[in-house]
């Protein structure tokens, strides 16, 4: 040994390394001791150079100019990697009234009255956020916005991105009114009585009165990119995978890579949509960026359906009191024709599916794509994005054929909006299958968690609650909402890390603590392994590291 470390870490508890079934050690030239025993890591050259524990080895990693840090009895575990996210569309999104959590229609408007009031110059009023059981029959419309914002156009965005509301004037601009036609890929909902329209927007149709917002400027959205990148730092979030970004976007995050704003590594996900860009022009656009270690962009993303509380999930039977089964994004032939093709031209690809329906034709598309080109590597790691509710039967299928299911466990949050609304929609029985990763994990199938901010927060420590306690972050329902779906914290932790890095490729350099593994880590302000499940509500993260660099590190730790 004749280098110290940079950084060197000590008086923690090392959560080693985990797989998909277990806690292990990782191999390495440099057995580290089992885990719960380890203690402190030696970080060089961007890399983990040693683990071990405070009482052996420590002197000859360390030097004057070593910045050593004390744990303080923390976790010290992989950085969580959130394996679906939306961090330029969350950045456009920063300064629009927050709607989420306001839970009555009073409230909704007493928050966007104060937003109107606060900016009476600007030409809209918009926010983002809000929830469907805040409202009588789980929808608003256009005269409740009008009673507060009647001076001008305002759109308010719900929690889910699947629907919006629009006042009057944002009606009148976009030129919507009983005559104007649905989209083909949205509804204008309308009154039963007078065939006007609401002021509710499904799916595409948000796109008639959003087309008129007036963009954010370039400069603007870097500038609000940097400050989310900032704020994943403080999250202890190292890695993220951006769900859905425009060929256009593209750009943005190239900017940020060469100007060195990147601390956490990014994954883009492009548009895979009927009638969309070819797999060549994706090609060319993101050749040189495949594969890459700090920005990579080697995954296709499509939609297969909707959302369950807007009715638009696809469903193998109808919603309750309904004779609609949703709304699928592609037909079967379609989306395997061109799964088929993707697979066979290397790329990876993602699907959001969250009815049980669009879970099924997603599972059936990869299985076809893989009997279509039986040469190809089978380690392909496709991916299905939500899968909030899915048939018995196909559980199983993650397994068997290899596919990652890419899970957001706050969406699971057991709050009346989901039990009056979400369950309400699609009755017990298929609300008893709701986000079955403990069932999806038991059969063998490789988990990722993430939050699909703007969504929902980003808060890495309220989607582990979800995952373990299957609570609200205030404790109820007592015993957790279908608990035998609950899972122990370091399979949760698992699915953050290795499982979230597996599924972008990366599993071989991140996700797990291992020597000679990048060093992208965390210290936690306490063990919630050894404090269990109660103790995760109220961590904090005291000190982030990515590629060895320290990019957050709390006032305790100072």
């Amino acid at each position: 040994m004749s280098d110290p470390a940079d950084l060197l870490i000590v008086g923690g508890r090392v959560f080693v390394a985990y797989g998909p079934t277990a806690l292990v050690p990782h191999g390495s030239n440099v057995g580290p001791p089992p885990v719960g025993t380890a203690s402190a890591i030696a970080i060089r050259d961007g890399r983990i150079a040693w683990i071990g524990r405070d009482d052996e080895g420590l002197r000859e990693w360390r030097n004057p100019t070593t910045d050593v840090v004390e744990a303080h009895g923390g976790l010290i575990t992989a950085g969580f990697d959130d394996a679906h996210i939306h961090v330029r569309e969350g950045a456009d999104e920063l300064d629009r009234v927050d709607l989420f959590r306001l839970e009555s229609v009073e409230t909704v408007q007493a928050a966007i009255a104060g937003q109107a009031a606060a900016d009476p110059d600007a030409p809209w009023v918009l926010g983002k956020g809000w929830l469907y059981a805040a409202f009588p029959g789980g929808l608003p419309d256009s005269a409740l916005l009008d009673a507060v914002v009647a001076d001008r156009p305002a759109f308010m965005g719900c929690f889910d991105g699947h629907t919006g509301w629009a006042n009057t004037a944002a009606l009148r601009l976009a030129g919507i009114d009983r005559e104007t036609r649905d989209p083909a890929d949205g509804v204008i909902v309308r009154d039963a009585a007078t065939g006007e329209a609401t002021g509710v927007l499904k799916e595409g149709a948000q796109e008639l009165v959003k087309r008129h917002i007036p963009p954010s400027t370039t400069a603007a959205t870097l500038d609000a990119m940097r400050r989310t990148i900032a704020d994943l730092d403080r999250a202890g979030i190292t890695a993220i995978q951006e769900a859905w970004v425009e060929p256009e976007r593209v750009a943005l995050w190239r900017t940020l890579l060469d100007e060195g704003a990147l601390t956490v590594r990014a994954r883009l996900a492009l548009p895979m949509q009927p009638g969309g860009a070819t797999l060549d022009e994706y090609e060319t656009l993101v050749g040189d960026l495949r594969g890459g270690e700090w920005l990579d962009a080697g995954i296709l993303k499509a939609f297969a359906d909707g959302v369950i509380e807007a009715r638009t999930a696809s469903m193998l039977d109808p919603y309750v009191d309904d004779t609609s089964t949703g709304w699928p994004e592609w037909d079967a032939d379609t989306l395997d024709a061109f799964a088929a093709e993707a697979d066979r031209r290397g790329w990876q690809m993602e699907i959001h599916a969250i009815g049980d329906a669009g879970v099924r034709m997603a599972l059936d598309a990869y299985e076809r794509a893989a009997a279509a080109n039986p040469a190809r590597d089978p380690d392909r790691r496709h991916r299905i994005e939500h899968i909030e509710t899915i048939a018995g039967a196909d559980i199983p299928r993650f397994a068997r054929l290899g596919v990652v299911a890419s899970m957001q466990p706050y969406h699971a949050d057991p709050t009346p909006n989901q039990a009056d609304v979400w369950a309400g929609n699609i009755g017990p029985e298929r609300a008893g299958r709701a986000w079955s990763w403990g069932s999806i994990r038991r059969a063998g199938g490789m988990l990722a968690f993430g939050s699909d901010w703007p969504v929902v927060p980003f808060d890495p420590f309220i989607a582990l609650n979800a995952a373990v306690n299957r609570q609200t972050i205030d404790g109820h329902p007592a015993g957790g909402w279908l608990p035998s779906e609950r899972l122990s914290t370091s399979d949760a932790l698992a699915a953050y890390g290795h499982g979230s890095a597996y599924a972008a490729f990366a599993d071989g350099r991140r996700g797990t603590l291992r020597v000679g593994g990048d060093a992208d880590l965390v210290v936690l302000d306490r063990d919630i392994l050894a404090e269990g499940p109660s103790s995760i509500i109220g961590t904090s993260v005291a000190l982030t590291v990515v590629g060895g660099q320290v990019v957050h590190r709390s006032e305790a730790l100072s």
